[in-house]
């Protein structure tokens, strides 16, 4: 009996030992401690990290890490067998972490700004956070967390981080938590990542500094040039501010009719001496744009200050021109904003796309946005992130793969997703071919999946109020903004469905768009199906490229995201289950099932919501 015991013990130990929790994420290197690594010039805790990781986890004899003043001035990387050369420690960083991958050749980076953005709360909370709470526990920081978080984005070129919600509270400005700040910048700078702080625009007064928050008050321009002056003695290195400013009742320059340029240029003119940037959201709707189109409002805001800006000034935009839908087209701003830079604002946390309860790979969104906005007209890239303190960093095990595919991406748009995808396969669960180019499918294929099963044809923004999970067709609450209301998006009734956009019958927010996108998306016949509802008030009877109608059509997609879901369900129980460590295969099983329940809920709900309007 004891030694049966003893026997149980011991499995139940080696079972234990080869648990995977997610933790490791795409960097589970195991130690092989064999190679020797010379450096030329001046040794830095960057290049001692590089040297480190080929030390512990490269499988070869020696490498060799050298700067090379002639490469061009940028964070890029050569790979020449065994050699890496760059110009910069960072680059040798990145460099070291591309040979582990098995890359060889040159490499630079697409944009000069390589940003995750967190909506991390003081509290702990995270706003669209799945994955539990902020790993930035203010006055508790969990030093080790913070590097291993460090390190991940290191790996994959990220070079950025803004610590703390776009809705900000003016505390984060105040001494205690920037001295805690100056502490997350020590950690995060000897991997090459800069810290960046989301400001309210009237921190000034909240705090009780000043009468006002007016960014032509001399006392208000003062106090911005004393703040900044206090975060660079502590933090030489600190990137900037990202504003979010007369937006969804966010304070700003609008409060005082100032323009956003006003509002923007005062914050630069605090930072220019510091070499720091603002990064102002475009991000705006609302009271100033009464009975005009949401999605034509960042442009007629905007456009109008072309121009107006500081050179320290980049107007940051989401992909798309409502808020991060399944699908959408991309933002007209990047068609209409010429002298100010731009930089793409793209969402990693699943906001509208499961919530780290679906498996929705965002790479093919991605490149489908790059293909009409190439990365020559953008400065930088932002990614808001979908990291906590759950063990696995982003609540779904799959999830990870977003932020990976961002930072590869932020890197290289030029990037295809399905290869992407592979790559981090091979890293985080198997380098079996058949599994990584089985499961590499499914990935590429989910996130149309996801679109079919919740909004196909252009359908957007037909949600659950407040938390955005489920569907909601039939919504709409009076004491709302009735932008926020799903019945304003999809117009259904006894003739059609969608939202007209076109110019001679809509709101004309075709035209934002350059000119053959622009007649492309008019006219009915030729705008692509995928966005046929988002610009066009369509008859049911419609006919298809196919020959369907689009109520045939609707019925098609809705059915076929399902139908995708249980063959996705099928092939991870019955085909790859083998491949997965048992912890990791459960838990995304889980996750699977619920997909399975919410796409057969979005289809139930939305099919029977219009076919009663049809009637």
């Amino acid at each position: 009996m004891k030694r049966l015991l003893l026997s149980v013990f011991s499995v139940v130990l080696a079972l234990a030992a080869s648990a995977e929790d997610g933790h490791q994420l795409w960097l589970r290197y195991q130690p092989v401690n064999k190679t020797q690594v010379t450096t030329t010039g001046k040794m830095s805790p960057t290049i001692e990290i590089a040297k480190q990781e080929l030390e512990t986890y490269y499988n070869g004899a020696s490498v060799t890490l050298k700067l090379d003043a002639t490469m061009s001035d940028d964070d890029g990387y050569r790979i020449d067998g065994t050699t890496i050369t760059a110009r910069r420690d960072a680059g040798l960083l990145y460099g070291a972490y591309a040979l582990l991958r098995g890359e060889q050749g040159e490499s630079h980076p697409a944009f000069d700004l390589r940003l995750l953005n967190h909506w991390d709360n003081l509290d702990g909370s995270i706003e669209r956070g799945y994955a539990g709470e902020s790993i930035f526990e203010w006055f508790h920081l969990d030093g080790q967390l913070i590097r291993e978080y460090a390190r991940a984005n290191a790996s994959i070129g990220i070079n950025g981080s803004v610590l703390n919600n776009v809705n900000a509270s003016p505390k984060i400005l105040t001494k205690p938590y920037l001295k805690e700040i100056q502490h997350i910048a020590d950690i995060l700078r000897p991997y090459g990542i800069k810290v960046y702080l989301s400001i309210n625009f009237a921190s000034p007064m909240a705090l009780g500094d000043t009468k006002t928050a007016d960014p032509l008050d001399r006392s208000v321009a003062r106090w911005w040039k004393r703040k900044a002056k206090e975060i660079y003695k502590l933090i030489p290195d600190f990137g900037g501010f990202l504003v979010k400013a007369n937006s969804e009742g966010q304070p700003g320059p609008g409060d005082y009719h100032r323009t956003h340029a006003e509002g923007a240029n005062m914050l630069a003119s605090a930072l220019k001496p510091f070499g720091g940037i603002v990064m102002w959201r475009c991000f705006v709707y609302g009271a100033n744009h009464k009975g005009e189109d949401r999605v034509k409002q960042a442009v007629s805001e905007f456009k109008p200050l072309d121009g107006q800006f500081h050179d320290n000034v980049i107007l940051q935009t989401k992909n798309g021109p409502l808020d991060f839908q399944p699908r959408e087209p991309y933002s007209p701003i990047f068609d209409q904003i010429k002298l100010t830079p731009n930089m793409a604002e793209l969402q990693i946390t699943q906001e509208y796309l499961g919530q780290s309860r679906h498996l929705v790979y965002l790479a093919p969104m991605w490149q489908e946005f790059f293909a009409f906005v190439p990365a020559q007209q953008l400065k930088g890239i932002a990614g808001v992130a979908n990291i906590g303190k759950d063990r696995n960093w982003c609540g779904h095990h799959f999830s990870q793969a977003n932020w990976y595919a961002f930072g590869r991406m932020a890197w290289n748009p030029q990037l295809l997703s399905l290869d992407i995808a592979k790559e981090w396969l091979s890293q985080t669960f198997s380098t079996d071919k058949k599994f990584v180019d089985d499961m590499a499918v499914w990935m590429e294929t989910s996130r149309e999946a996801c679109v079919n099963y919740m909004m196909p044809l252009g359908l957007h923004h037909i949600f659950k109020f407040d938390h955005h999970y489920g569907p909601e067709p039939d919504g709409f609450k009076a004491d709302y903004p009735i932008e926020w209301c799903p019945v304003y998006y999809h117009k259904a009734d006894k003739d059609g469905v969608g939202f007209d956009r076109t110019t001679e019958t809509g709101t004309d927010a075709v035209s934002q768009y350059r000119g053959h996108i622009a007649r492309t998306y008019n006219n009915l016949e030729t705008c692509p199906e995928e966005l046929l509802l988002w610009f066009h008030h369509v008859p049911w009877t419609h006919r298809m490229k196919d020959g369907s109608t689009l109520w045939e059509s609707l019925q098609y997609h809705y059915n076929n995201g399902v139908i995708w879901t249980e063959s996705l369900q099928n092939a991870w129980r019955y085909k790859l289950r083998h491949y997965i460590d048992e912890q990791r295969w459960r838990e995304v099983d889980e996750r699977i099932a619920d997909q399975l329940g919410n796409a057969r809920e979005w289809r139930d709900t939305c099919l029977g919501y219009f076919a009663d309007k049809k009637k």
